[in-house]
C-alpha cells in the first residue's frame, strides 16, 4: 500500500472528516510491506503548521506525526534524473501548481511496484495514467 499526503494528513487530526477511515488504514501498516513519498513528510510538515488558528500545530508537535509516519511506512524517494523526467512529463501534460506534488507521489507510487494507492484525491491523480489510475484507493 502507498500512501498519498492526502491520508497521511487527516490521520492526524481528529476532527478531520477523513479521521476515521485514515487512521485505520495507518495503524495496520508495516514498514516492510507500506510506503509514502519521502517528500511527502514535507507536505504534512507544511500543511500542518499552517493550518488555520486554533488547529496549527507547532513543528514540534508535527515532528512526533513524521516519527510516526516513518515508523509505519517506508520512505520512497526519486532520484534527481527520476524527479527531472517526472517534471518533464507533467510540464508537457499542462500540470501546473500543486498537482506536481501529485505527480511526484504518482511516481514515487510506480517506483514502489505497489498494488494500491490510497488517497482522498483520486481525480487529481487519474490523469497521470492507467498504471496509476488502476491502483487508485480511498481507505
Amino acid at each position: 500500500m502507498f500512501f498519498d499526503t492526502s491520508v497521511l494528513i487527516p490521520v492526524f487530526l481528529e476532527d478531520h472528516e477523513h479521521h476515521e477511515r485514515s487512521l485505520k488504514a495507518f495503524v495496520v501498516a508495516d514498514k516492510n510491506r507500506d510506503y509514502c513519498a519521502a517528500h511527502s513528510l514535507a507536505e504534512v510538515y507544511a500543511t500542518m503548521t499552517r493550518l488555520p488558528g486554533p488547529h496549527r500545530l507547532s513543528g514540534d508537535q508535527v515532528l512526533l506525526f513524521l516519527e510516526n509516519i516513518r515508523e509505519r511506512l517506508a520512505l520512497i524517494a526519486l532520484t534527481g534524473d527520476e524527479y527531472h523526467s517526472t517534471l518533464k512529463e507533467a510540464a508537457e501534460a499542462g500540470v501546473a501548481g500543486g498537482t506536481i506534488y501529485d505527480a511526484l507521489i504518482a511516481r514515487c507510487a510506480l517506483k514502489a511496484k505497489v498494488d494500491a494507492v490510497y488517497t482522498w484525491n483520486i481525480r487529481h491523480f487519474e490523469r497521470f495514467g492507467a498504471a496509476i489510475a488502476a491502483r487508485l484507493r480511498e481507505p
